[in-house]
């Protein structure tokens, strides 16, 4: 685990800023008739344009800035030529580098009118992070975070994926430890002010298990249900924690 200086933190928050405006932006173009490739185009403009570098783009050999999972896509969905049609649900996952420093943020948007199982589905992938936010104190464990995430999905009817899970982050995209989205209360390293964190819910509306498409990166559920996915990059500090990807 490598707890951040005041400096690096600070450089965080930028980047998290641009993150978070991205995501922003993008509220007002996710309709129906938009395709993936615009949506990435669009997230790449603005990440280079406010001095930053997309984060994955050429990540393992990723050919694009943002991810971009529609419907049954839990992760990883790659932007391309498809078009989103009313009642589709979209995941975009967007992460950039600041001055050597990322941000790293997820938000599952509704495309024009959806069915009251995707709205359910989103809401609650959101309120998970926000229930596992609330144990993300110094000198808690790092599990007491996965468990109320687990606990608030499953006890609303919905499963976590499991093979999937957030990370630290700092100078890489993806460093340690490895935050899972379930697990036993009291368990795993003890939090530390200065640590930073991506946490961030993948949940589906059927059962937990998930495959990855022959592209190598799309993971979708094996049942085909629908998926949805919240992610913020934070950092415990001695008074809490403070999310760096949010305005």
């Amino acid at each position: 685990m490598y707890i951040k200086s005041d400096r690096e933190i600070e450089l965080m928050r930028t980047a998290g800023k641009i993150v978070a405006e991205v995501l922003e932006k993008l509220k007002e173009v996710i309709q129906p008739g938009i395709t993936t490739k615009e949506i990435d185009q669009l997230a790449e403009e603005y990440i280079r344009k406010n001095k930053a570098i997309p984060a994955f783009l050429g990540y393992g050999g990723y050919p694009a800035s943002v991810c971009t999972s529609v419907n049954e896509e839990v992760v990883h969905g790659i932007p391309g030529s498809r078009v989103l049609e009313d009642g589709d649900i979209i995941g975009v996952d967007v992460g950039a580098f600041y001055e050597g420093y990322c941000g790293d943020a997820a938000r599952t948007y509704e495309v024009g009118s959806c069915s009251d199982i995707a709205k359910r589905l989103i809401k609650v992938a959101e309120e998970s992070f926000f229930a596992g936010l609330e144990y993300a104190y110094e000198g808690n464990r790092l599990y007491d975070i996965s468990h109320a995430i687990q606990t608030h999905v499953e006890s609303n009817g919905f499963s976590v994926v499991r093979s999937l899970v957030g990370h630290g982050i700092g100078k890489n995209m993806h460093e340690d430890p490895q935050v899972p989205n379930y697990g036993l209360p009291h368990r795993g390293p003890r939090l530390m002010a200065g640590l930073t964190l991506a946490i961030e819910p993948m949940i589906n509306a059927g059962k937990h298990n998930v495959r990855t498409l022959s592209d190598g990166w799309t993971v979708v559920t094996s049942d085909g249900s629908l998926s949805a996915h919240y992610e913020n990059t934070i950092v415990i500090t001695v008074n809490g924690p403070e999310i760096l990807t949010r305005l």
